[in-house]
């Protein structure tokens, strides 16, 4: 994730820091592009005006006509469930899983489900259902109540659900803007497919930011990914094993890019080695 947003204004920061001072500073900038990283946990840190990202990877079991869990939640703290017992929570629900209608206000929320679907209402009225790939942004500003929902709809097998969702400050001139809500949906959403000389390849899905000439739809009108020199970027990337990609420079000369590795067995950036639940700021002036 890329941003350049303009520091002087008021806001909420989540620093990704975590190494020791002596590791920062011996590392050779030429060859190891990290600048700082961190163990990834339930809430991953970000850097501003990103607030931190939460990570929810759920093997639910089968269903029963009420959407709900067939082993039952006996056992489990109904209304704040976050146990990760069997492999997933309630959460906030009590028969289906998920959160109920809850308030926001003066920042963005970015949901991108990678897995399962996820039943989204809000006081504004919109209502959608999500999910294998798509991405719900919602811009709470001036104040929105909304309610995410994971609907266990397969009665005879598994319902997993991932999803990633992202808070993102808004400027501080549009913290009470007029809640705004939208969907970007997977078949809008563009992909590009990099080979590397072994013919092994890294997908890109572009959420936010052009990368390669890919360019996704529009982001929220006051968002801070609608203006340019914030340089917001929000990639997934898929990786087959070892394979090479060079990543692009960001546009920005002040653009702080930070990398977070939550699957697989570790991933090489320059002479360092970052394994799976790592996050990491990474020196972004130029292609690595």
């Amino acid at each position: 994730m890329d941003s350049n947003a303009n520091r002087s204004t008021d806001r909420n920061t989540a620093d990704a820091t975590g190494n020791d001072g002596a590791g920062v500073a011996e590392r050779d900038p030429a060859s190891d592009p990290v600048l700082q990283t961190v163990p990834l946990g339930a809430q991953w840190p970000m850097v501003d005006p990103f607030l931190f990202c939460a990570h929810h990877n759920d093997h639910y079991p089968a269903g029963t006509a009420a959407l709900g869990p067939v082993t039952g939640v006996a056992g489990r703290n109904i209304g704040s469930d976050f146990s990760g017992r069997d492999g997933w929570s309630m959460y906030h629900g009590s028969v289906v899983p998920g959160f109920p209608a809850h308030p926001h206000r003066g920042f963005e929320t970015i949901t991108f489900a990678r897995q399962g679907l996820i039943d989204h209402a809000d006081s504004l009225g919109a209502a959608a259902r999500f999910g294998r790939g798509d991405v719900q942004w919602v811009t709470a500003g001036a104040g929105i109540s909304h309610s995410e929902m994971f609907p266990l709809l397969d009665s005879d097998g598994p319902n997993p659900v991932e999803l990633f969702q992202i808070w993102l400050n808004l400027p501080a001139a549009s913290k009470m803007v007029d809640p705004f809500f939208t969907m970007l949906w997977s078949e809008d959403i563009p992909t590009v497919t990099f080979t590397d000389d072994e013919q092994r390849s890294v997908t890109a899905t572009v959420i936010a930011g052009a990368l390669a000439g890919a360019t996704p739809p529009p982001p929220p009108p006051s968002s801070w990914a609608s203006r340019p020199e914030a340089d917001i970027s929000i990639w997934h990337l898929r990786f087959d094993a070892d394979a090479r990609w060079q990543l692009p420079a960001a546009s920005g000369d002040e653009t702080v890019r930070t990398i977070y590795v939550f699957a697989g067995s570790s991933l090489q950036i320059g002479d360092h080695t970052l394994p799976a639940g790592t996050g990491a700021l990474v020196d972004a002036s130029r292609p690595r």
